[in-house]
């Protein structure tokens, strides 16, 4: 017996099932759509690889040995799962695929977003089973393991580079309040804007005291008036349309408060103007239709965000 297996032709281990199955070289022949000279062809090389007493002459046919038994059930073993493949990328249908689907997405973008978001996926995916949870400590390695299909975070936010990213949208940052607002509705200007109250939208990434947009106000002399810190965007739209408070905020935040408004910005640098947000999922996966159509979900969803100029 040969027992080195590196050279083994997959099509021989289908010929072995079959031919176990069959017991019947004329009737393999048939199945596989191939010729009697190519079955015989298979049988030596499968007797030489194997031994010759894989298979035992019959008056009508061949008997199989116990090793041949046994190993036409690991072949179908190991078979299934090229089958599966092979079948994800030639019958992939989008409105009938039944799977799970795992999206881990920051907490900001979550909040903000997730709604339409998932309205977006389960159009794309009707049927598909969806678990949207927030970005936390243990979702890399998740990712990494397999258990993540697909991730949302800051570009900013670094990745390995087993995971393939790619860029979703710009989202432009705008100053968000109630609608007339008594300073907004007038001017934008630091020296009017800079004592107001200001709500903020806890962000994990950020670590120290004071974020980029806290910085604006010290560099005007003036500490940042925050009333309010909360990871609830429902408390957030509640103070900003019962107060005068103001946020930094993205124009998409107004489709959850038709009382909310969008305002200019004040004099600040590019790099504050908009956030770069993108999705990635493993490198492994880039092909796979599932993860593909889940992309091409995700970017419309995007793209369709109206983000309004003001100026």
């Amino acid at each position: 017996m040969d027992k080195n297996l590196e050279n083994l032709d997959l099509n021989l281990l289908r010929l072995l099932k079959v031919v176990v199955e069959t017991q019947n070289t004329s009737i393999t022949a048939e199945k596989l759509g191939i010729s009697q000279t190519s079955v015989s062809r298979g049988m030596a090389k499968l007797r030489e690889t194997f031994g010759d007493q894989l298979f035992i002459r019959k008056a009508h046919g061949v008997e199989p040995s116990e090793l041949a038994e046994k190993l036409a059930e690991a072949a179908e073993h190991m078979l299934v799962p090229f089958s599966q493949v092979l079948e994800s990328y030639q019958d992939f249908d989008p409105l009938e695929y039944d799977g799970n689907i795992v999206i881990a997405c920051e907490l900001t973008l979550l909040d903000i977003f997730g709604k339409g978001l998932y309205q977006a996926l389960t159009k794309a995916l009707p049927k598909t089973k969806f678990k949207i949870t927030y970005w936390q400590q243990n979702s890399l390695q998740d990712t990494l393991n397999r258990e993540v299909d697909y991730i949302l975070h800051y570009t900013m936010f670094q990745l390995p580079q087993d995971i393939y990213t790619h860029h979703l949208s710009n989202i432009v940052i705008n100053l968000v309040a109630k609608k007339d607002h008594p300073v907004l509705s007038n001017t934008s200007d630091w020296e009017s804007i800079k004592h107001l109250p200001l709500v903020k939208y806890v962000s994990d990434s950020m670590k120290g005291r004071y974020d980029p947009y806290d910085e604006l106000f010290l560099d005007q002399g003036a500490e940042p008036n925050v009333v309010l810190v909360s990871h609830s965007v429902p408390i957030l739209v509640d103070k900003l349309i019962n107060s005068d408070a103001i946020a930094f905020n993205s124009s998409y935040l107004l489709t959850h408060d038709d009382q909310l408004a969008c305002y200019a910005l004040p004099p600040l640098p590019e790099r504050l103007k908009e956030i770069s947000v993108s999705g990635g999922y493993l490198q492994s996966k880039r092909g796979y239709p599932l993860n593909q159509h889940l992309h091409q979900a995700v970017q419309g969803f995007f793209n369709s965000i109206v983000q309004p100029t003001i100026e």
